[in-house]
């Protein structure tokens, strides 16, 4: 095969004979190519993670089978980031009849035109070149999809024009899918695409001919076909008629990461960092929390599993708490600014935009339950950090590393965590709080400055999560008071309302 500079040079069919060049399916350059990034031990789907030992090795096992794919998997699981990646599979460049809508191999011509132009200008026949990037089409199914938008129709005014009839190829203004001839093309929630539409890839994907207006035309177009499918859409929505998913070589079904080290490497790609917002400095603690809203959003009987929670909650979310610390830091005209536990309720939004709640979680209200995965996330982050309080309050006071606190707030103290006090006043009112720095020195002896506040503060609330104190959400902030003087607050069921509050 001659080097793709002097490919280029070539301008005419009787230059492309004598380079010795050997056409290709669209099939056969994506399994020659996979072959070479094999034995060179070269990551081929590059950015998609905890797929590496399940999803991959299926795609490329369908690669080199030559196998139209159907990716199923719920909303966020990288199904249509792994068809797009797999234009990195095709050669760089293939050559094309100039002008022809069907992306013509001038070696082995399909269209109508092309072969009358060949047979008028022969070897003269110009031949253009088509990179690799633009043989990517996909097509979102919805409802209003036609055959005609997929396929093609007759155009009647080009068949008055040219003085044809309807039977001839030349009047047909085709869809898509012909269009994507040497392509790869992908058909985004197939499920959604209406039986009838579905029936007529019948045809595309195993006899390699087209029917139009019972214009029967004999086009055996060379496509990879990758469609993704929702699980939830074959019993909400619609389902792949049997015998198009029989033409479907290879279905491959994907997962959500199964781990929070994968989950923060996705979050950490995917988020978008805006200019002025690398000066905020986020812990791992706090990655990390960010991931565990998600696994304890997929456990939640709020949240409809069918519908899964997308990759796209923690990445939003992440993008909500740099902008949460960012916004503090600009009202306070501070230059750099530490990420704080309580800037996950700004992320609040993003979640409740995210998920798909059951009745219970519509009853409880949006905000309620994204409330509710937050305090959730931070008890189960907290038992890696600190000592079970459920255990540490069965032994004697002395030994209770919680004791100092929950008595400070006993005796009457409360505490505001405002969402925007200046750094020194977050260090203040934290060092306010007797035995709050001492158990984190005495756990965590390591951290220091803000480490060690942000600590302090994750312990605060682990505290509230296991009810040793009472936490509050304010329009403005948290406020930390004694559970029992939160249990008989006189103004708490003021009018049986709670419109001033959340309590949690």
């Amino acid at each position: 095969m001659p080097e793709t500079s002097d490919l280029l040079k070539i301008k005419t069919l009787g230059e492309l004979k004598k380079s010795k060049y050997v056409s290709k399916t669209i099939k056969e350059e994506l399994r020659d190519n996979l072959i070479e990034k094999l034995k060179k031990k070269e990551s081929v789907f590059e950015g998609i993670w905890g797929y590496e030992d399940t999803v991959i090795p299926d795609v490329e096992r369908a690669i080199l089978s030559m196998h139209h794919i159907n990716l199923l998997g719920l909303r966020g699981q990288a199904k249509t980031r792994i068809a797009r990646l797999m234009v990195n599979l095709l050669d760089e460049y293939i050559p094309v009849v100039e002008g022809s809508d069907l992306n013509d191999d001038p070696l082995n011509p399909l269209s109508r035109y092309a072969k009358d132009l060949i047979a008028e200008k022969g070897d003269r026949t110009p031949v253009s070149w088509l990179h690799r990037e633009e043989r990517y089409n996909e097509k979102l199914a919805t409802p209003d999809v036609s055959v005609a938008d997929l396929i093609g129709d007759v155009d009647p005014i080009k068949a008055a024009t040219l003085k044809l009839p309807y039977s001839d190829e030349r009047v047909i203004h085709f869809g898509l899918i012909p269009r994507s001839h040497r392509c790869i093309f992908v058909i985004n929630e197939l499920p959604d695409l209406q039986a009838r539409i579905q029936v007529s890839l019948f045809n595309i994907l195993q006899e390699g001919d087209i029917q139009i207006r019972g214009f029967k035309l004999r086009l055996p177009l060379d496509i990879q076909f990758v469609f993704t499918a929702n699980p939830e859409d074959y019993t909400n929505r619609g389902s792949i008629v049997t015998p198009l998913k029989d033409r479907i070589d290879s279905q491959i079904v994907t997962h959500y990461p199964k781990s929070i080290e994968i989950g923060r490497k996705i979050t950490l790609q995917e988020a978008k960092v805006k200019k002025g917002q690398e000066a905020v400095q986020v812990g791992e603690l706090l990655k990390d929390l960010v991931e565990q809203i998600a696994v304890v959003a997929r456990e939640s009987e709020y949240v409809d599993a069918k519908s899964g929670v997308s990759a796209r909650m923690t990445i939003s979310a992440y993008e909500n708490l740099l902008s949460t610390a960012e916004r503090r830091s600009i009202l306070n005209g501070e230059k750099k600014s530490n990420a704080r536990i309580a800037d996950i309720y700004g992320a609040i939004p993003a979640i409740n935009g995210k998920i798909e709640l059951v009745y219970e979680g519509e009853v409880e209200g949006p905000v309620y339950v994204a409330q509710s995965l937050i305090g959730k996330a931070i008890r189960a982050e907290f038992l890696k950090y600190f000592p079970d309080p459920e255990k540490e309050k069965k032994k004697k006071e002395g030994k209770n590393p919680y004791v100092q606190i929950t008595s400070w707030f006993a005796a009457g103290n409360q505490m505001d965590l405002l969402n925007d006090l200046t750094t020194k006043e977050y260090a203040a009112r934290l060092n306010t709080i007797d035995g709050l720095s001492e158990l984190v020195e005495k756990l965590h002896p390591e951290l220091k400055g803000d480490e060690k506040l942000f600590m302090m503060e994750f312990a605060l609330h682990g505290l509230a999560e296991f009810s040793l104190i009472s936490k509050q959400a304010l329009d403005h902030g948290l406020h930390f008071k004694d559970l029992l003087d939160n249990l008989f607050d006189p103004n708490k069921y003021l009018s049986g309302e709670e419109d001033d509050e959340n309590y949690y």
